[in-house]
């Protein structure tokens, strides 16, 4: 590994470390988040990033914790998870039922039908004894504790919408068998894959600070027919396959879909797959990629990837500076497929492949915000992953 790479790293990987029915958008309609979005605060702790400014200068954001509804940005901002419901304090991580849910614990607080605003009232380790499915309308806030979800199966968001996670660590998932009545109609496994985050035929999803690593399957993935999701401010490390956006080459329901993946850190020991898409529209905008070790930004089956204001570091291995790769077609078929590099920064030898039509109108579905310069990243370390939540303080990553 080059002095130059540990350098950055070096920088980094302090603020990255674990702790304790969208109408699509045309690119005129991108909110220019700057100007017209609420930042609370002035000073030290404004970053820039739409998302935090938003509510993380507000000291008081254990009273105000569903401020955070109103920030999302991309094409999941229109999820409210449980916005409008009561919240629902989980006190019981050990009794996890699947068939009778106990009352008090994780599992109960998403199986309820009304809308709900779930907290926690203490550190917590969650080991699942089979999935998470989570019903509409939930947000899940770990602020405040060390939430792990760990060691199981995790959590699906299947047929749902209007779904918040933040603030949670989710880590060695596997497999598991489903529950009687889990399984969809439309779907045939009777057994989990294994994902950290399985979204599965949902909409309206935001997935925001939250660490994952070292899953059996996915950290996240969006398979299905699912839409409207923003994954953002997020920290990935020590695991394969990343994220699989789309459910396989032959499933056309995912012409539909539209991600924006913003603010994410893809940190050490990650392989492939940050993300890999089939025929959607992809907006992977402002993240940092600290190396990969196949690829980052792969595909199939013709979908759209904008790729905006990305700081990627290849490692020194010369066979893994590409950040791109088409899978299951020949040049001759994907040199058509729209894939661009706008103000993306590429170091230690990093390149990115582009290919299809060089207008703006081609990439209007695959447009979910305004990129900020890549230089941003480089100069203001990103604050991804969970947070250190202390009541009449100001949310932070800690340094490590």
């Amino acid at each position: 590994m080059s002095a130059f790479f540990l350098f950055y790293l070096v920088l980094l990987l302090h603020a990255t470390l674990p702790s304790s029915a969208r109408t699509l958008m045309q690119i005129s309609e991108a909110t220019e988040w700057s100007s017209t979005r609420r930042q609370l605060g002035t000073g030290s702790c404004r970053t820039g990033n739409p998302i935090d400014d938003c509510w993380r200068c507000d000291p008081d954001w254990e009273t105000n914790r569903k401020m955070l509804a109103d920030c999302a940005v991309g094409f999941g901002r229109n999820a409210i998870g449980g916005r409008d419901g009561e919240f629902y304090v989980v006190k019981d991580s050990d009794n996890d039922d699947p068939d009778n849910p106990v009352p008090g614990t994780l599992r109960h607080a998403v199986v309820q039908e009304e809308p709900l605003w779930i907290i926690f009232d203490h550190d917590m380790v969650i080991n699942l004894k089979e999935e998470l499915i989570m019903s509409s309308y939930k947000t899940i806030d770990g602020r405040g504790f060390n939430i792990q979800i760990s060691d199981g199966p995790c959590i699906t968001i299947q047929n749902a919408s209007n779904i918040i996670i933040h603030n949670i660590y989710v880590h060695d998932c596997i497999p598991a068998w489903k529950a009687m009545g889990q399984v969809a109609p439309q779907h045939s496994d009777e057994k989990s894959d294994g994902d950290g985050i399985s979204i599965f035929g949902a909409r309206d999803v935001w997935i925001d600070h939250c660490t994952l690593s070292n899953c059996y399957d996915g950290l996240i993935d969006a398979v299905y027919g699912s839409t409207s999701i923003t994954i953002s401010n997020s920290y990935m490390f020590d695991h394969n396959e990343v994220m699989l956006m789309g459910h396989n080459d032959d499933f056309l329901d995912d012409k539909n879909m539209q991600v924006t993946i913003a603010f994410n850190f893809f940190g050490a020991g990650l392989v492939q797959r940050m993300p890999r898409c089939r025929h959607g529209y992809f907006h992977i905008v402002n993240n940092f990629y600290a190396g990969w070790e196949m690829y980052a930004i792969g595909g199939s089956a013709n979908p759209t990837i904008n790729s905006q204001g990305n700081v990627f570091i290849a490692n020194d291995d010369n066979s893994t500076k590409e950040v791109t790769k088409r899978e299951n077609s020949e040049s001759g078929e994907w040199q058509n497929w729209n894939w661009r590099s706008d103000e993306d920064v590429m170091l230690n030898g990093a390149y990115f492949t582009p290919s299809g039509q060089e207008t703006a109108a081609s990439y209007i579905r695959a447009t979910s915000m305004v990129a900020r310069p890549a230089s941003h990243l480089i100069n203001t370390p990103p604050s991804a992953g969970v947070l250190d939540c202390q009541i009449g303080i100001q949310c932070y990553i800690p340094k490590r």
